[in-house]
């Protein structure tokens, strides 16, 4: 296939692959999977997983070093928004392992000639839009109803702010809207980046089948994004070098999550 598509595949028509029910089980068979895949190279996704750490200490640095305090929780939520980015290498090398292909770094960089190339920017640029949003929303949030220059130092300034009389609205609202554009990047890229990676499909046809995907099985998915979240949530929580092994587990998990959801 020499030609590139974005919205629709090789056919210029909107595929419509089947969608499998699933139970929740398939959830915890995957990340099992995911792990696997993980085991067999564990130095060559250390490597990559860095880019999480790396990014949210140089994004944390910048913020506290400009008095932006306001934006640390934002940036480091707003990972799980863009998640798949940096795990579409992961994915990859799990497609090559199913089907037997060599599935090294270098093979990796193959990508760069496949024909889905432009739909998985497009996707990207989605999720990227989806991160740009909840970035000025927290901050629009901080102004409108915290409003006063943070005080500095981390701990200074979080007491600040959960001593607001305003706190527990600016905490609803803030975590609210973060769980709504959450939902939304999950719902719209959880099948379509793997499937981009699949089949020459389109960018359309990638978001319809992950929204039918997860209509079809809300249970599963909903487990789904509660254990990315909370596995996420706990490599931070280990000043994020947990996101070493976690992050490529799960990228190489939802390679196996597509699997089970679609035909």
């Amino acid at each position: 296939m020499s030609t590139f598509h974005v919205m629709t595949g090789a056919s210029g028509t909107i595929v419509r692959p089947s969608v499998r029910r699933i139970a929740v089980s398939d959830v915890f068979a995957a990340l099992r999977e995911g792990y696997e895949d993980f085991r067999e190279k564990p130095s060559h996704y250390a490597f990559v997983a860095l880019i999480y750490p790396i990014a949210g200490a140089v994004m944390i640095g910048w913020s506290a070093g400009i008095e932006l305090l306001p934006m640390v929780y934002p940036l480091l939520t707003g990972f799980t928004l863009v998640g798949p980015l940096p795990a579409l290498g992961l994915m990859e090398i799990s497609r090559r392992r199913e089907l037997g292909q060599p599935a090294d770094w270098s093979n990796v960089l193959d990508l760069g000639k496949s024909p889905s190339l432009p739909s998985l920017l497009m996707m990207s640029t989605y999720l990227l839009t989806l991160f740009m949003i909840w970035l000025v929303v927290s901050r629009g949030l901080y102004l409108s109803m915290i409003g006063d220059y943070p005080a500095p130092g981390v701990f200074a300034f979080a007491s600040g702010v959960f001593e607001h009389p305003n706190a527990v609205a600016f905490l609803f609202w803030s975590n609210g809207i973060g769980f709504v554009l959450a939902l939304v990047a999950l719902v719209i890229s959880l099948v379509a980046f793997p499937m981009l990676l699949d089949r020459d499909c389109g960018a359309a046809s990638a978001v319809a089948t992950s929204v039918r995907a997860s209509l079809a099985n809300p249970v599963p998915v909903a487990v789904w994004g509660v254990m990315v979240a909370g596995l996420l949530a706990l490599g931070m929580a280990t000043l994020m070098v947990g996101l070493v092994v976690i992050v490529p587990v799960l990228g190489h998990a939802t390679w196996h999550f597509y699997r089970r959801l679609v035909a």
